[in-house]
């Protein structure tokens, strides 16, 4: 598996998916949804981790957890290895089940938490596969609006707060909640470098944590998360000086560029050519 999101501390909450391997299924049935939510209770269990919501897809899953140990990573290599252990042994079948390594979204609990619960729960209709949530029975809807038996899995109380003190109140206003969003715009849209959700605030923050790790090839793309928007760059007023920031510093790609200052690529190009060779 290759390398995951290295953004790890105490108290962290990540939307975190993972795809099949080539956009196959991973879930071929109802055996193989269980042995995964059997899977993921034992890492939430060793890992500690508070687990929000989850949906588990045809070919692929999404989880919001909470980490109140700095072990993401992990935790995820034994949820993807010990799943993919028992797919194969339950299919006769060898390799990869999982598509590389997972995509973790480092999420700002205040700004995001309702809404990627919502989102989350909301993929099955999305995807067309159903017309309303508690019609999947492999997502965590069910249970947070009392349709099923508490698994212990993950927590509902955090969740449920945010509507009423009172539980049976509370899953009414969830319930309400999750259905008016049906037809919204994912949230992860708003992800800036896709890695990193949240505030100005946030971003801001953790672009200077990402910055100060250097450039290294390894970090290449939390340093890209950090990377300042273009209209940022470009508020300087001066334009050769803010491609050469695009192009040569924060990796912008010429097209992006030419599109913001209503440029030919090709044009872009040559200016950030002379700007390196003026330098050089």
């Amino acid at each position: 598996m290759a390398r995951p999101i290295r953004i790890e501390y105490e108290g962290a909450l990540y939307h975190v998916t993972s795809r099949g391997n080539a956009r196959q299924k991973v879930f071929l049935g109802d055996k193989d949804y269980r042995e995964f939510l059997d899977v993921l209770r034992g890492v939430v269990e060793r890992s500690r981790w508070i687990a929000h919501a989850y949906c588990l897809m045809g070919n692929h899953y999404h989880l919001l957890v909470e980490t109140p140990q700095a072990n993401l990573s992990m935790g995820m290599r034994q949820l993807n290895g010990v799943y993919t252990q028992r797919f194969n042994q339950g299919h006769k079948r060898v390799g990869h089940v999982f598509q590389g390594r997972y995509k973790a979204y480092l999420v700002e609990k205040e700004a995001y938490f309702l809404e990627l619960c919502r989102y989350i729960v909301l993929n099955p209709v999305r995807a067309g596969m159903v017309q309303r949530p508690e019609e999947w029975r492999w997502s965590s809807y069910r249970e947070t609006i009392g349709k099923e038996v508490e698994t212990n899995l993950f927590h509902t109380d955090f969740l449920l707060g945010h509507f009423s003190s009172d539980s049976m109140k509370a899953q009414g206003l969830y319930k309400e909640f999750v259905h008016a969003g049906i037809g919204n715009e994912s949230p992860l849209k708003e992800a800036r470098g896709g890695i990193l959700l949240g505030s100005d605030g946030f971003i801001k923050r953790w672009r200077a944590i990402l910055q100060a790790r250097g450039e290294d090839e390894n970090v290449r793309r939390e340093r890209y998360a950090a990377r300042p928007s273009l209209e940022e760059i470009f508020s300087c007023g001066n334009r050769e000086k803010g491609i050469d920031e695009a192009v040569n510093k924060w990796g912008y790609k010429l097209k992006e560029v030419g599109d913001h200052l209503g440029l030919h690529y090709s044009r872009v190009s040559r200016i950030a050519s002379q700007i390196i060779k003026g330098i050089s």
